[in-house]
């Protein structure tokens, strides 16, 4: 989620309504001026008169040597940009004394301002607004931004005649038309042909999801299945993009007899639709389903796996059924789930008291926060990767980005129901009332997920922007039951997304002689082992453990109450928003 960057009346783009991409940064400015000016919390923004002085030495000092070096021939002179920086990183920027001292002093100006957001004498939270701020407005005066400062652009432009230039025309026209950024080549990819194409069959849907039972691949499968509950917020194919990376293709390898939800991309007619209906219509509904159709332990229960908003959906769907003397699962996986809300690392400077008092009046009774509006939000996050890397590459060099399946899916947004997404930052990201027992009501049921006392299998990513692992470790100490907390190298998406085979990156899991977790995340990280590649085998074999002896792979999916409906991936995942 996200949240307002100021106080005042300058909106960020995800409040304010904006649904072009590249427009969002528009508002960064009116922001930064509010901040500087004293608007966060009524309190002037203040810097230390010393160390002010000496960061404005530093700057001088800096600019006189750019400048000497301007007047230099020597391609070697200090305003050559550094070679790190891949926005500088072409040859064109270094054969130019003018493009070398333009980025130069770019990048000596960007480094004056963080270094004044990091020394504003204020509050934390303010000061990331701060810097949420400067590094948009940054990032958006780049030189790489713009034609008549960009050599290699234009180099491109004479080399093509002209063609580069008319080429992005029309692809900033088509971006346009189609409301949102192009980050792939959309054309390479289709829904159910070469992305979603883990064989299956829809056995069951209503107004909120459809369920896909996978069709098994293996002669054998364990006697308690598996369910993957994904986030409403996002279509459920990041977790099948294609079979050599598909976490749900890997468990059906694995002799799970696995399902999944694909949440139904909401329209005008789910305006309505609040976070109780989500919990109890959704991940409860699925897991009913799935219980009659495959749980064949003695127990009757299933496994359950949750990714990031979905994991919170999950938490809370245990919690109710607990609530109510109910026990549906037998386990659950969570992956870069939050249920505490005290950190919430950069996402934090998207929510105050104002932001979320604007969406409950706006949205709060009806109504569909917008794919678009998410998006923008998202995006707000990498400026530099996931929206000035593309107004160069499509707009000012005229070309087409190529092919990336997560990139693609990234691009498939979604819209959320108003009433959900306003309860959510009011309860969540506001409030953090989740984590506390009896401070939310979910579904007709006081909220306590310290009653949850299943097998937990706890994951997060180190680089993770979204959900911070140390925030996620605190999962650990709010549900019950046996808990494994495992770490993973890289970010919200690909940390998750590390397929086994791969081989890639690495992942960090508690020594053998360690009983019980650590009260913090900190102490936990210091004894933790490293491993090379994914952590997906460690799931795999700790999954097995809670799924049951094996039986025999059923022959078809479903059974005489769930009959199957239509092919895997379904319709709902094919809606665009």
């Amino acid at each position: 989620m996200a949240q307002n960057t100021s106080t005042g009346s300058a909106a960020p783009p995800f409040f304010s309504g904006q649904t072009e991409p590249w427009a969002a940064w528009a508002d960064m400015q009116p922001v930064w001026t509010s901040l500087l000016s004293g608007a966060a919390k009524g309190q002037p923004v203040l810097f230390e008169p010393s160390r002010l002085q000496a960061l404005q030495q530093r700057y001088v000092d800096e600019f006189r040597q750019l400048w000497s070096g301007l007047l230099e021939a020597d391609a070697a002179s200090p305003s050559a940009p550094p070679e790190n920086d891949r926005r500088f990183s072409h040859n064109s920027w270094a054969e130019s004394r003018i493009s070398r001292y333009t980025a130069a002093l770019y990048l000596l100006g960007a480094r004056a301002l963080f270094d004044l957001a990091e020394n504003v004498q204020t509050d934390e939270t303010t000061r990331q607004k701060l810097r949420f701020a400067v590094q948009q407005w940054v990032d958006a005066a780049a030189p790489s931004n713009f034609l008549a400062l960009n050599p290699e652009a234009l180099e491109k432009a004479v080399q093509t005649q002209g063609e580069s230039l008319r080429a992005g025309v029309e692809n900033w026209l088509k971006d346009l038309k189609q409301g949102r950024m192009t980050q792939t080549d959309e054309s390479v990819f289709e829904v159910g042909r070469n992305v979603a194409t883990t064989a299956g069959q829809v056995v069951f849907e209503n107004d909120l999801f459809q369920l896909i039972e996978y069709t098994p691949l293996t002669e054998r499968v364990h006697a308690r299945p598996l369910l993957f509950v994904p986030p409403s917020i996002n279509k459920y194919y990041i977790l099948d993009l294609q079979p050599d990376n598909s976490l749900v293709r890997f468990a059906v390898e694995q002799g799970h007899r696995t399902f999944v939800v694909s949440w139904r991309n909401p329209d005008a007619s789910m305006g309505h639709l609040t976070w109780d209906d989500y919990v109890q219509d959704g991940v409860i509904r699925a897991m009913e389903v799935v219980r009659d159709i495959a749980a064949q332990g003695s127990d009757g229960t299933i496994n359950t796996l949750g990714f990031c908003v979905g994991g919170t959906l999950l938490a809370n769907a245990l919690a109710v059924l607990q609530a109510r003397g109910e026990q549906f699962a037998h386990s659950a996986t969570l992956l870069t789930t939050m249920v505490d809300f005290t950190d919430t690392g950069i996402l934090s400077v998207y929510v105050d008291e104002a932001s979320v008092a604007l969406r409950e009046a706006t949205l709060g009774k009806g109504g569909l926060m917008t794919g678009r509006e998410l998006a923008s939000a998202f995006s707000s996050l990498r400026p530099n990767d996931l929206v000035w890397n593309y107004v160069v590459g499509n707009y000012l060099k005229g070309e087409t980005p190529p092919p990336f399946d997560l990139l693609y899916w990234n691009s498939d947004s979604t819209n959320l129901p108003g009433p959900l997404f306003a309860w959510y930052l009011r309860n969540t990201y506001l409030e953090n009332k989740m984590r506390q027992p009896g401070a939310l009501t979910v579904a007709g049921v006081p909220l306590n997920l310290q009653a949850v006392k299943l097998p937990t299998y706890v994951y997060a990513s180190r680089e993770d922007h979204i959900v911070p692992w140390k925030t996620a470790y605190e999962t650990t100490r709010i549900l019950g039951g046996p808990m494994r907390f495992v770490l993973g190298a890289s970010g919200h998406i690909a940390g998750v997304i590390n397929p086994a085979k791969r081989n890639k990156r690495s992942h960090w899991t508690s020594p053998a002689s360690q009983r019980k977790l650590p009260a913090q995340a900190q102490a936990w990280f210091d004894a933790a082992t490293e491993h090379p590649g994914s952590w997906w085998t460690d799931w795999a074999q700790w999954l097995a453990k809670q799924a049951g002896p094996e039986v025999a792979a059923p022959k078809k999916p479903g059974n005489a109450r769930y009959k199957p409906i239509e092919p895997a991936p379904g319709r709902y995942v094919k809606v665009r928003a």
